[in-house]
């Protein structure tokens, strides 16, 4: 992958959605929500204000509407501000 993010920016890779509850029912398409944790996959430089404190390889918690959503290569991406996640896990 040639993504580099710039400044403060992390690229993350959502986690795959529920396909069933804990008591076994499949969740249909239009029900599952979209995923609130990721593994990053790339991280930028920081900016003089803000060093970066995630790392590539971290599982990350970031909120319901955070980041620009893009496609490479078939796969599902995020490019979000470090201070759009919310937990490292």
């Amino acid at each position: 992958m040639n993504i580099k993010p710039l400044a403060d920016r992390v690229l993350v890779k959502p986690a795959a959605a529920e396909e069933k509850t804990a008591s076994g029912i499949i969740i249909p398409d239009s029900a599952k929500e979209k995923p609130l944790k990721g593994e990053v996959l790339a991280i930028g430089t920081g900016t003089k204000d803000e060093e970066m404190v995630v790392k590539v390889g971290d599982t990350v918690l970031y909120g319901k509407y955070a980041g620009t959503e893009l496609e490479l290569d078939g796969e599902k991406y995020l490019i979000m501000r470090q201070s759009d996640i919310l937990a490292v896990i």
